[in-house]
């Protein structure tokens, strides 16, 4: 038996443009910490109904030791979510 290699197709691919610097896309969460933040303020609004969100906003982010101002900032840049805690 012969053994014949295939021969290969090359195709140039056109360069991927460049990406624009001012994009909508929100930048990157500056404290990996907001996510578990969100998710511990999810489960308190779970199990303390009768608490507003915004009291359990403040006890969730002081317990954590974040930054309130910051993480409204960050949270504003999410849209939909900073509404259910009161955001703009």
């Amino acid at each position: 038996m012969s053994r014949r290699q295939r021969a290969r197709t090359i195709t140039e691919l056109e360069p991927a443009p460049a990406p624009a610097t001012g994009t909508n896309e929100p930048p990157p969460p500056p404290d990996p910490l907001y996510g578990v933040a969100l998710l511990k303020m999810a489960l308190e609004l779970k199990r303390q109904r009768e608490t507003s969100p915004e009291e359990i906003l403040r006890n969730v982010l002081a317990r954590m030791r974040l930054s309130e101002d910051e993480f409204r900032a960050w949270l504003a840049h999410q849209g939909e979510l900073a509404k259910v805690f009161g955001g703009p």
